[in-house]
C-alpha cells in the first residue's frame, strides 16, 4: 500500500497547481507548487568558478533534536529527483538529510535554449570525452573528475559545516547519466560515499576505464545497481558491470543487483522507491 501511495504522490507532484482569481476580468494566473520543507541554497564550485544550487531537506524534528546527527543522501539531477526521493524518504527513512545537487546555473544561455537547463549534466556526469569533435566542442564531455572535486570539496564542506551530519554515513543516488557518475565515484574514490545507488547507469563506453580505475582499490561500500526489464541494449552492459564488481572478491563490497519492470523512463519511479527501501536498513547500521 505504501508503494502505491508513493507513486500516487509522485504523479501528483508533477502537475502544476493553478489558482484562479475571481476579479472583474476573470484573469487566471499560474503559480508553482513549492515543496515547503526543501530549502534551495546557492553554492559555487570554487575551482571551476561555476554556480550551482543545493536542494536541502531536513528531517522532521531536526531543530528540536539538537544532539542528533543524521546520515545524508546526496543526489544529482536535483530538479528531476527531488519529488520522488522526498516522498519516498518521508515514508521509509524519516531521519535522513537530503541534499540535491543542481545543474550549473550560470551556463551559456544559447546552450540552455538549444538543449535545456540540464545541459551541464552531459559534461559533469560523463567520464571520458567523445571522439566526435563537434559534440566535444559543444558539451566539453568527460569532466566527472572535476564535478567530484566540487562535491568532495565545496558541497561536503558546506553541508557538514552547517548541518549535523554523520560524514562516515553518506549515500549517493544517481540515475542514467547520474548513475554513470555514481559508478565513476565508486571506482575512482570509493570513500566518498558509504552507500551507492546506481540506477540504469549509462555505462556504454566506460566499463574498461572504470575497471582499470578500481583495479588496485578496496571499494568498501554498499552498492545498489538496477536496470529495467525493457532496457534491452543497456541491460547486458549493466550485467557486465555487476560481474566486474563481484569478480573483485572484495569482502567489504556488497553488491545488490535489482531488475525493475519498465524501460529507461518508466523504471525510474520504482527504482527510487526500491533503492530507498534498500538504503533504509543500511543508514541505521
Amino acid at each position: 500500500m505504501k508503494t502505491r501511495a508513493l507513486l500516487f504522490i509522485f504523479a501528483l507532484s508533477l502537475h502544476a497547481v493553478y489558482a484562479q482569481e475571481n476579479n472583474d476580468n476573470r484573469s487566471t494566473e499560474n503559480s508553482n507548487l513549492e515543496l515547503q520543507k526543501v530549502q534551495v541554497v546557492p553554492i559555487k564550485d570554487t575551482k571551476n568558478q561555476r554556480q550551482y544550487e543545493l536542494y536541502i531537506k531536513l528531517p522532521e524534528g531536526y531543530w528540536e533534536n539538537e544532539d542528533t546527527q543524521y546520515p545524508v543522501l546526496y543526489y544529482t539531477d536535483a530538479l528531476w529527483h527531488v519529488e520522488i526521493l522526498s516522498a519516498s524518504t518521508e515514508y521509509i527513512i524519516e531521519n535522513i538529510i537530503l541534499v540535491g545537487i543542481s545543474w550549473q546555473k550560470d551556463i551559456d544561455e544559447a546552450l540552455v535554449e538549444e538543449i535545456g537547463e540540464h545541459v551541464s549534466r552531459h559534461r559533469d556526469y560523463s567520464v571520458s570525452p567523445t571522439t566526435n569533435p563537434e559534440i566535444q566542442a559543444k558539451h566539453q564531455l568527460g569532466q566527472a573528475s572535476k564535478h567530484l572535486d566540487f562535491i568532495r570539496g565545496d558541497v561536503f564542506k558546506f553541508v557538514e559545516a552547517n548541518y549535523r551530519t554523520i560524514p562516515e554515513n553518506r549515500s549517493y543516488f544517481g540515475y542514467s547519466a547520474g548513475g554513470l557518475f555514481g559508478a565513476y565515484v565508486l571506482m575512482a574514490q570509493p570513500d566518498t560515499f558509504k552507500n551507492y545507488i546506481v540506477g540504469s547507469p549509462s555505462l556504454w563506453r566506460d566499463i574498461p576505464y572504470l575497471t582499470e580505475l578500481a583495479s588496485n582499490k578496496n571499494l568498501n561500500a554498499n552498492v545498489f545497481i538496477s536496470n529495467g526489464t525493457l532496457e534491452e541494449k543497456l541491460s547486458p552492459i549493466v550485467y557486465t558491470f555487476v560481474a566486474t564488481l563481484k569478480n573483485k572478491k572484495d569482502e567489504n563490497l556488497r553488491v545488490d543487483h535489482v531488475v525493475v519492470e519498465g524501460n529507461h523512463q518508466s523504471a525510474f519511479p520504482m527504482t527510487g522507491v526500491r533503492s530507498v527501501t534498500w538504503l533504509s536498513t543500511l543508514v541505521k547500521e
